[in-house]
């Protein structure tokens, strides 16, 4: 049986994941509205800044705070871990307040870096069945692709996550939110890649019930791989970057 982890070591996975969900927040919100600046109106072009810079900062962010944490920076995600067996279930408010808080604060450091109000309301209106049908396609998709990809080829998880999300701002309706803190955060940046408020409930249903579909999906057609005893392996380490 593992050890109890000691207080200094959630700590760590706690400010990893609220350092890293606010990272990405920052290169969210701020290459969207350097995006809408530069691009003259066009708003092809602002989403295509948006787009790259996210799937950019995706890789570097995993491969950052994986090792420590996962790299969940995503709540639909660490409520799949547990359900999945990855993580034990008492993890979760630790590893989703992180990364509210941490989206929230990546908000405020994007729009403060543009000499706009720390928080804002977003008026960006994203409402319709079709975009609600969207977050879940979207977010499924990520689930399927961190379940495949972590199960049988873990070292491809932050290029094949980053690939994913940077397709899916082009094939979705909604640009692919896919993660329950970033839409909240959202809310508080009148920008390029916000969303207004009352907007925010159905995306993040559908985002939840996309990602438990993928997870017992995904738990049948990829069962995880036997367990190999290795004396030399630290367990209490081991296996940590990537999902089970």
């Amino acid at each position: 049986m593992p050890k109890p982890q000691p207080p200094t070591e959630f700590a760590r996975e706690w400010v990893s994941e609220a350092l890293g969900t606010s990272l990405l927040l920052t290169a969210v919100i701020g290459s969207g509205i350097m995006g809408e600046r530069l691009s003259g109106g066009n708003a092809a072009i602002a989403l295509l800044a948006n787009s790259l810079t996210t799937g950019a900062v995706l890789v570097s962010l995993i491969l950052t705070f994986g090792p420590i944490s996962g790299a969940h920076f995503n709540p639909a995600v660490t409520i799949c871990d547990a359900f999945l067996g990855g993580i034990p279930w008492k993890k979760t408010p630790l590893y989703i307040s992180a990364q509210i808080i941490g989206a929230f604060l990546g908000v405020g450091v994007a729009n403060k870096m543009f000499n706009l109000p720390f928080f804002f309301t977003s008026q960006h209106i994203r409402q319709g069945h079709n975009q609600v049908f969207s977050e879940f396609v979207a977010t499924f998709g990520l689930m399927a692709v961190i379940w495949g990809c972590s199960r049988r080829r873990a070292a491809s998880v932050p290029a094949a996550v980053a690939a994913y999300i940077t397709a899916a701002y082009w094939f979705t309706s909604s640009t692919s939110f896919a993660n329950p803190a970033v839409t909240l955060a959202r809310t508080v940046s009148d920008t390029f890649a916000g969303i207004r408020p009352a907007d925010v409930t159905g995306f993040i249903l559908a985002q939840l019930a996309g990602a438990m579909v993928a997870a017992v999906l995904f738990r049948w057609l990829v069962p995880p791989l036997p367990p190999i005893h290795d004396p030399a392996q630290n367990s209490t380490t081991s296996g940590r970057q990537h999902l089970p």
